[in-house]
This record gives structure tokens, sequence and C-alpha cells, in this order.
């Protein structure tokens, strides 16, 4: 926000990022896909977005980035001033103490540059592969975050005293130079009220409409104030599926054409107890996404971007591009997004 010399609040442009899963499409392996992935954040860094967010997923195609961080470790490398972060890096998957060493360690390589994002995950096998049991994405959750918030939070030292990490004192190194600060992936109400509590912002998905982010927004306000944080401010970051083409069936036509096959993938889970996933009726996710998200001409995705924006308060987007399915579409989606649609984008307050 920019403050005029009569005292109103003049608009400013919101943050606005990629969203990348490194997603598998036909026609490309999964070298190609990766490689993909770091063209498109190099040409978000060229058309102007602010940052990058990375996903993670083990085991399925959907997406084939197995580590967010080590990714963002590789782009902030490769740009100047973009924003890398996780959204989101598994915390049940791993030890938080190893992943805070690791955000601390790119956090002082990039000048302060990476953003840490982190998610519960679910009931998936990943959880049996990695040794750490489903225990660490329910009743383990708040304690690994806690675990993670102190070794970031800049103290010299960090301890484990809880039922799932115990060990004795080490010093942190490196030692952030500030509390670096988490997101949180959520998606269901324990998880909202869990970030609250901590005063952490969200991630939210792409997957509901504004009504129902600016309900979970208000839950979590309400939340964070009942526990003594700050409920305004936080730098909440809301996801999107952009495309930007000439008319909306332009649009529609080609998303239609490539979306449901990707969405497919995600039937691969596989989760830790053998059962079998639940599945959405693709079909008509995809006619959901289409009906509440930014795709057509610039000024309906500029419009809808806005809506969000006023609806749910919000102060930072993150947009999916890769919908499309090839790479010469998606340099051009995000060529047009930069061109045609960031300019237009405003919040005041």
């Amino acid at each position: 926000m920019t403050a005029d010399p009569s005292g109103d609040a003049r608009p400013s442009r919101p943050r606005v990022d990629l969203f990348l899963l490194a997603a598998q499409f036909p026609g490309a392996d999964h070298t190609a896909a990766l490689g993909h992935a770091v063209d498109y954040a190099i040409a978000a860094e060229t058309a102007g977005f602010d940052g990058v967010w990375l996903a993670e997923h083990h085991f399925i195609s959907y997406g084939v980035c197995p580590s967010a961080v080590a990714l963002a470790g590789f782009l902030l490398g490769r740009t100047n001033r973009l924003r890398v972060g996780t959204a989101a890096a598994i915390l049940p998957n791993r030890h938080p103490v190893a992943l805070a060493e690791e955000a601390a360690l790119l956090d002082a390589v990039s000048g302060g540059r990476f953003d840490l994002g982190v998610a519960r995950g679910g009931p998936w096998v990943d959880l049996e592969v990695f040794g750490t049991g489903l225990d660490r994405s329910t009743s383990g959750f708040p304690e690994s975050l806690d675990l993670l918030l102190t070794a970031l939070s800049g103290r010299p030292t960090v301890t484990g005293s809880g039922p799932v990490h115990r060990f004795r004192q080490v010093a942190m190194v490196p030692r952030p130079s500030r509390p670096l600060p988490v997101w949180l992936a959520a998606t269901s109400t324990p998880t909202v009220d869990l970030a609250a509590a901590r005063g952490l912002p969200l991630l939210l998905g792409m997957h509901v409409d504004d009504a129902a982010k600016a309900a979970t927004l208000d839950r979590h306000a309400r939340t964070a104030t009942a526990a003594g944080r700050n409920a305004t401010g936080a730098e909440h970051v809301s996801a999107h599926l952009a495309y930007v083409a000439d008319t909306v069936a332009e649009a529609e036509k080609e998303l239609r054409d490539t979306l449901p096959g990707w969405l497919a993938r995600t039937r691969e889970y596989v989760r830790i107890d053998g059962s079998p996933p639940a599945h959405r009726d693709l079909d008509a996710y995809l006619e959901h996404l289409l009906a509440i998200q930014p795709v057509g001409p610039a000024d309906r995705c500029v419009s809808r971007l806005a809506g969000t924006l006023a609806a749910t308060g919000a102060r930072r987007l993150m947009l999916t591009v890769e919908a499309a399915g090839h790479p010469d579409r998606t340099l051009g989606n995000i060529r047009r997004l930069g061109a045609e649609v960031l300019p237009h984008l405003a919040v005041t307050g």
C-alpha cells in the first residue's frame, strides 16, 4: 500500500507469483517436465512476476518434483530478483530441524528471497516409504510445526522434548538472522485453526471459490484473535488456475483438451492403509474450475482476480499456468499474464 499526502491509501499492485507443479503431460518424460518448470520460472522473472511457488509430490506423475526445497535452491541461483517458495514442503515426511536448516541456508545465500510453505499432506504411502508413519501427519503434526518454528525463530539453539521429537540441545547452524516466515497450506478446519493459533498465514488452494476462501480467512482471523495473535495483515496467498486467451471459448477449449488427463494423474495417490483414495468426478471438477477461475480474455482474468482480492482480503496471488499442457502455450500464457493482467491488478488498504 502507498500513502498519498492526503492520508488516503492509494491502490498498489499485489504480489503475484506463479505456482508450478512440474506437471507431466503427454510427450514429456520426467526430465523434460522438470526442465519446463525451470523455463517457466525464468520466464516469470522476465514477465514481471514477483515470485514462484513450487509444489512437491512423491510417487505420482501429477507433479514430478519430489523436493520443492531442492528445486527452489536451483531456481534462486538461476534468477536475480524472483522470490521462490515451497507450496508446499510436506512436513510429516522429514525432520523439521533438517527442513529449518535448509530454509535458513537458502534464505542466507539468496539474500532473503526464499519463502517456506509447509503442508500436512495426506495419508499417503510417502509416510511408509520415509519411515515417519501416519501419526506424523495427524497427532504429531503440531509438534513438528512448533519445532520447525522454533528452529527458524533466530534462537541460537534448538531441542526436542516432545513425544515425537526428542533430542539434546544443539546449535542452530546456520542460525537465521531474523525469524523466518512460514506459510501453512490448509484444506481442513483443524489445519486452519492450527495456523491461526500459531500466527501463520495460509496457502489457499484453487479448488474452492471466493466465498469459501473468505469464510476460511474469517475463521482464521477469529481463531487468531482468540489465541492472542494479530489477526490483521497476514500475507495469505490465494492460488488460481490462470489462462489468457482471446476468447472464453478458446481458453475453455484448450483447457478441456488437456486438463482432464492431467487431473486424472491425481488418482495415482496410494493410501498408507491400502484403501482406495476417494476420486472426484473429473468432468464436474473441470467445469467447476472453469466457472470460478481467471480463464479467458485478459480483462476477464483481471476482474476475477480483483474479485478474489476484494472478497478475501488476500494480498498475494499464485497462478497455476501449466494447464494448457504444451511448453509454447505455457510460455505464451506467462507472457500474456505479465503484460496484460499484472499491470491492472491493485489492492487498497
